[in-house]
């Protein structure tokens, strides 16, 4: 985002009284322009660093907050597959090497699906940040249960085109202006990064560092440049961390992702191809290749709602990445991994 670097320009110097203060006034004069050009190169490269670093961690999180979208929508094909299956287990809540999975419930996978379906659309011709917004305040899964049905009654995913778009922004603006809520202005607003991109990315601090107009005075130019490029290092170091942990949590989500999409196809192959629907006549393989695929799929859940970025309660401060919690999710998905990659 390009910001303004107003320089004004120096005081012209009065009328010399003599050759000797008429050089001095030249060398100040000089000085003065030095100091201004430092503060202004000072200032340009801090600004030109910031978005460079802004633009590839933004790039990063836009990237992860698609990628959650996209297996969040696959889950009401995962549902309905499993829900054919006749006689099947319940499959009750996983817990083992300190890992905790819920119980699987396929009306909330539906209704998840349903809304990240919907919203993976809208995202696309949404502002810049705005997938890694939602992915950074893991509000991936909290926006995305809110989208089951629109705030008329009707099922958003028996709506189509602009029906269903409008719906799903009615719903993120809080519902509809006849019913109290904030209508589809206030849902484009929040689809549209004005409170998930970059200021949840990173917090107010940013504004105040690099927003801000360099004095007309030479010395306080240099100093509030100084200022700047101080600051901005500060950022710059915050996206470093954010982007180290956000391709770890990538790799991990993928490694994951692409263990649930083998087992997806496989179950989709053996119920829907093979027309295989009874719990009773799955081979001992396909049972487990089953309860993995279900393994898989509330992992994948789980991970979708972590929050990997931790809002500063204050405006003059950096967010924090959220390392405790992302440490403990890839932690437990690599130990599903081996689990599973062996098995069927």
């Amino acid at each position: 985002m390009p910001l303004p670097l107003i320089i004004g320009g120096i005081a012209a110097i009065a009328g010399a009284a003599g050759v000797g203060s008429g050089i001095h006034g030249g060398v100040k004069m000089k000085e003065a322009n030095d100091t201004m050009k430092l503060a202004q190169r000072k200032q340009e490269r801090a600004v030109a660093l910031f978005e460079k670093r802004n633009t590839e961690t933004t790039e990063l999180m836009d990237t992860i907050g698609k990628q959650e979208l996209s297996i969040l929508s696959s889950f009401d094909d995962f549902s309905n597959i499993i829900e054919k299956i006749q006689g099947r287990p319940d499959f009750k809540a996983y817990k083992k090497d300190g890992i905790n999975l819920p119980d699987y419930e396929a009306e909330e996978l539906k209704k998840v699906s349903a809304g990240a379906g919907i919203l993976l659309g809208g995202i696309g011709g949404a502002a810049f940040g705005t997938a890694g917004g939602f992915a950074a305040a893991g509000a991936t899964t909290s926006a995305v249960m809110a989208l089951g049905a629109a705030s008329t009654g009707t099922a958003i995913t028996s709506l189509s085109g602009v029906a269903a778009t409008n719906a799903t922004l009615a719903l993120l603006g809080g519902g509809t202006l006849a019913a109290g809520g904030g209508g589809m202005a206030l849902g484009t607003a929040v689809l549209g990064g004005a409170t998930l991109g970059i200021g949840l990315l990173v917090g107010g601090i940013v504004f105040n560092a690099t927003g801000s107009k360099l004095s007309d005075k030479a010395d306080e130019a240099y100093s509030q440049a100084s200022r700047t490029e101080k600051e901005v290092n500060k950022i710059v170091g915050y996206f470093d961390e954010l982007s180290s942990v956000g391709e770890k949590f990538k790799a991990s989500l993928s490694q994951i992702e692409e263990q649930y999409r083998k087992r997806l196809a496989t179950l989709d192959h053996v119920v829907n191809f093979s027309e295989k629907t009874e719990w009773s006549s799955f081979t001992e393989k396909e049972k487990q290749m089953t309860e993995n695929a279900v393994l898989l799929a509330g992992l994948l859940y789980k991970m979708c709602k972590v929050s990997l970025v931790l809002k500063a309660e204050n405006d003059n401060e950096l967010n924090k990445v959220n390392k405790d919690e992302i440490n403990k999710v890839t932690s437990d998905a690599d130990k599903v991994f081996v689990e599973v990659k062996d098995a069927a």
